[in-house]
């Protein structure tokens, strides 16, 4: 017995699942793995077992033969340790924003029978803390019948309203093992390119948005100059450590929640979970706050930066299939790229390399056959590649169409060009 929490194994843990249940998994680097490898060796005693899920790290036991049979995926976010399953015949995915996830679970549209967490052992007051994950297992956890939890001392205890305690836990298990980490890649130069563009965009006592990535460390690396940056975000990786030691990032012109980094989740490095434990600089609060765009435009400057599979001459933004293929999800973009376009003095921004590693432009004529349009024109004002800016705030059609077509790679300008002229005739030639 560990401070009321009735300690039992993951095979003992897990037969409190019956056939027909919904579950939700913790996702990113608190994916409980122990308890999910536990309950898919039971797949020969279940069935029509429904999981909700965003994104998670590990085998994922449940999308391979010979489990798969017993377990259906309803994600919320794509990965790419579930893409196959979800685009092929036992899962699915739901098209929604990450801010509203919550509301699936508090108005019962989906609601949960069992939630599989992994927590920190609980403190002298019986409090265990959610870690780097809080986003939308918080709501999980609070709505759902029954929780089983993973206990690990590995797990940061992180401040924010990621806490949970003992007697909302109903069974647990514990297992120590390290989190799941995300190391960076090396800068490439076209990455570093687009980096220093948008690092031109970015104000002093700007607060920022930004995913995990190479072009995201890019931007990061070009503002070791700035000033009074702060950090209002979905998620963060290491990039944002050298910026915090070297007092780049104070958040002290921040209007929400002044001077602290506020993230809904974190992945990275070990020594980025050593920075968020125990650190009252770092909030985790639930996605529907951190991805609120009533409280994001509250903060002055914010600057929104975001990825996308492709972008049509119109300014249209893909950022989640490969035509019809689910890739990812909608995920935060547009909570932030509309938070960020109302904010006083607010930048909404996309940033991607001008083709793809096959050689693809990511600028098209037409978004391909199926492609879901993740973010639309009227929401788009900068668009970021290694050839430069095109601001289309305030542009018409044919001025987005030239502005994308001189930032898009050189070997596709003429084809580009071309459609161009064939889609909206001997006019667009006089645009400047």
């Amino acid at each position: 017995m560990t401070m009321g929490l009735n300690i039992i194994t993951p095979a003992e843990a897990v037969k409190n699942i019956s056939s027909g249940q919904r579950l939700f998994f913790q996702g990113a680097a608190m994916t409980p793995n122990l308890l999910i490898d536990a309950l898919c060796h039971r797949y020969k005693e279940l069935n029509d077992v429904e999981i909700i899920q965003v994104h998670t790290e590990g085998n994922t036991l449940y999308t391979q033969s010979p489990y798969r049979d017993s377990f259906n995926i309803n994600s919320c976010f794509v990965g790419g340790n579930v893409r196959g399953a979800v685009n092929g015949g036992n899962g699915d995915y739901i098209p929604i924003f990450l801010s509203e996830i919550h509301l699936l679970f508090r108005r019962n549209i989906l609601p949960i029978d069992v939630a599989f967490i992994q927590v920190s052992p609980p403190d002298v007051h019986g409090y265990c803390s959610l870690g780097t994950s809080v986003d939308i297992t918080l709501p999980a956890v609070q709505t759902a019948k029954t929780v089983i939890a993973q206990i690990n001392p590995n797990v940061p205890r992180t401040h924010g309203d990621g806490i949970i305690h003992v007697r909302d836990i109903d069974f647990a298990v514990e297992g120590e093992h390290h989190l799941s980490i995300s190391n960076s890649a090396i800068i490439s130069d076209i990455e570093a390119r687009i980096g220093a563009n948008v690092a031109n965009l970015i104000e002093d006592g700007a607060t920022l948005q930004m995913g995990i990535g190479n072009i995201p460390n890019a931007v990061l690396n070009n503002l070791g100059n700035h000033k009074r940056l702060g950090i209002h975000t979905e998620m963060f990786s290491d990039g944002i450590l050298p910026l915090v030691e070297s007092g780049v990032i104070t958040g002290e012109e921040k209007e929400v929640k002044t001077g602290k980094i506020v993230t809904c989740f974190a992945v990275g490095s070990q020594k980025l979970y050593d920075f968020v434990n125990d650190n009252p600089l770092v909030h985790f609060k639930e996605a529907a706050y951190t991805n609120d765009t009533a409280i994001i435009r509250r903060n002055p400057k914010v600057t929104a930066i975001n990825s996308a599979i492709e972008i049509d001459l119109t300014g249209q933004v893909c950022a989640d299939t490969i035509g019809n293929r689910q890739y990812s999800g909608v995920g935060g973009q547009m909570d932030f790229i509309r938070g960020a376009s109302l904010s006083q003095g607010g930048k909404p921004i996309f940033a991607m390399t001008a083709a793809t590693a096959k050689g693809i432009s990511k600028i098209t004529p037409y978004l391909k056959q199926g492609a879901g349009v993740t973010t639309t024109r009227a929401h788009v004002h900068y668009v970021v590649t290694e050839y430069g800016v095109a601001d289309l705030f305030g542009k018409n059609l044919k001025q987005r169409a030239k502005a994308l077509i001189e930032i898009a790679h050189p070997n596709f300008r003429e084809e580009l060009n071309r459609e161009a002229f064939e889609r909206f005739g001997s006019s667009f030639l006089k645009q400047s």
